[in-house]
């Protein structure tokens, strides 16, 4: 296998769990809004763009809808799910002829899925639903790799970048809660 098809694999695998893992957090933290105080909400939100690793050009600002505003459609920002299921898109568009028919036509309606929203249209969209049906889609083409591709070195590829970016975002998730016990001794 060439290193360049193994990185556009790899690469594919680690955009869609950073997309999976920023629509979780999203999800959970807007979910908890509902009945919080003010700097409780303050504290979390930090913390989620510490475990989303600090991205570059956000900083709290106080307003949580805003900030899950820019995590989500900005694609200025790589860290938003949309920046992130585009590129896991061209990663795989560089690589078609490695992955199935299936796996490239979830991976393509979840891109169209997700850049079909704009952030001033989605008013009558729940930013819950939203966050879901990218969860959803994310599930589907790990379900239809799993499935429909054989288990070779391109799997293996997909499933490193899968479990690398799992295994990054623990440690994110550690290191910013472990900041501010250590800070708080």
């Amino acid at each position: 296998m060439l290193s360049r098809v193994a990185d556009n694999l790899y690469w594919m695998s680690r955009y869609l769990e950073r997309a999976e893992h920023a629509a979780r957090l999203l999800d959970v933290n807007l979910n908890l809004m509902l009945d919080e105080s003010a700097s409780s909400a303050d504290r979390r939100w930090r913390r989620v763009l510490a475990a989303l690793g600090s991205p570059p050009n956000l900083a709290w600002s106080g307003d949580a809808y805003h900030v899950a505003q820019i995590l989500t459609f900005d694609p200025g920002n790589r860290s938003s799910i949309t920046a992130c299921v585009a590129a896991a898109r061209e990663n795989a568009r560089q690589v078609r002829e490695e992955i199935s028919s299936d796996q490239w036509q979830r991976l393509n309606h979840l891109f169209h899925q997700v850049t079909r929203h704009k952030p001033n249209e989605t008013d009558d969209v729940l930013p819950s639903d939203f966050l879901l049906a990218v969860i959803e889609g994310v599930h589907l083409i790990q379900g239809v790799t799993d499935s429909t591709m054989s288990h070779g070195e391109g799997w293996h590829f997909i499933q490193v970048g899968r479990y690398m970016g799992a295994r990054l975002r623990h440690g994110h998730a550690v290191g910013s809660v472990s900041s501010r016990v250590l800070g708080a001794s």
